[in-house]
């Protein structure tokens, strides 16, 4: 029954979209198909709600019936959206997530803090000029206001995320490393061979076992593990991991907080690797 309810609602959600963009250019439908496309949007939301009674009184969680009525990829993606908004008001109470009692936490929002503010500032002006160039059609204007609003809150609220989902050197020696809202990796003491300090810019192509979380185009941290870890990805796409590279606003106080520091070389921090300098040629003769 599920699969049939989301087989029907593949179709009737992005028609009911359709619909709603040719309302707003202008162009006239016939009254049948609005009512037979709005009495199936009805009547797949009615079998939705329930599906989802049945599922519950069978005993399922609320996680559980969602999931069970609603793929996964739509899932994670409002999942991270209602992150991303949530973080504003945590931002707003300075309350960070996940930070506990006797663990120190190190952010990683500074370095693309000005790329986001550029962009707000962008989407603001955007949406100002919109307003006074769509003010002969009132629909239009109050439709792309709303979205670009929304766009400029999303922008904040990713900045809010990175703020307030720092990376954590838990009491228990784990180490949990985070990208925003859409990353949220836990590395067990256990499994942690060494921490250091390496500075890369411009990270390539994903390797195989390595996850690069770079921002600012910038990677400073490096953890090498004994053991791989499963790494799921925002749509939910599964690898295991045995190198994590990520950046800190301060980097090398993370590693000399690292648990498994004593792995690298010094006193907790070691040089970013550079390439081998190449032979010199044969002398040029006289």
């Amino acid at each position: 029954m599920t699969k049939i309810l989301r087989g029907v609602a593949y179709v009737a959600f992005p028609g009911e979209l359709v619909l709603l963009v040719c309302l707003l250019s202008g162009v006239r439908l016939p009254g049948a198909v609005l009512a037979g496309v709005e009495a199936l949007v009805v009547a797949v939301v009615l079998a939705e709600l329930a599906v989802f009674v049945s599922l519950r009184r069978r005993g399922l969680t609320t996680r559980e019936a969602v999931a069970a009525l609603v793929p996964e990829k739509p899932r994670r993606l409002v999942g991270h959206e209602v992150r991303v908004l949530a973080s504003i008001g945590r931002w707003a109470v300075r309350r960070p997530h996940g930070v506990g009692a006797g663990d120190l936490a190190f952010g990683h929002a500074k370095a693309q803090a000005a790329l986001l503010g550029t962009f707000a500032f962008v989407c603001v002006v955007e949406t100002a000029v919109l307003h006074i160039l769509l003010a002969g059609v009132p629909l239009v204007q109050a439709v792309f206001l709303v979205l670009d609003v929304y766009t400029v809150v999303l922008i904040v609220g990713l900045h809010a995320a990175a703020v307030t989902r720092p990376h954590v050197v838990g009491a228990d020696g784990s180490l949990r490393v985070r990208s925003g809202a859409h990353v949220d990796l836990l590395l067990p003491a256990a499994r942690i061979a060494s921490v250091r300090y390496e500075l890369r810019l411009n990270p390539g192509a994903e390797e195989d076992g390595v996850l690069e979380l770079a921002a600012a185009s910038q990677t400073s941290v490096t953890v090498e593990l004994q053991e791989p870890v499963e790494h799921v990805s925002l749509l939910g796409a599964r690898r295991p991991v045995t190198t994590v590279r990520f950046h800190a606003d301060d980097a090398r106080a993370l590693v000399a907080a690292a648990p498994r520091t004593r792995g690298a070389s010094g006193p907790g921090v070691t040089r970013a690797r550079t390439e081998p300098s190449p032979s010199p040629g044969p002398p040029a003769s006289a």
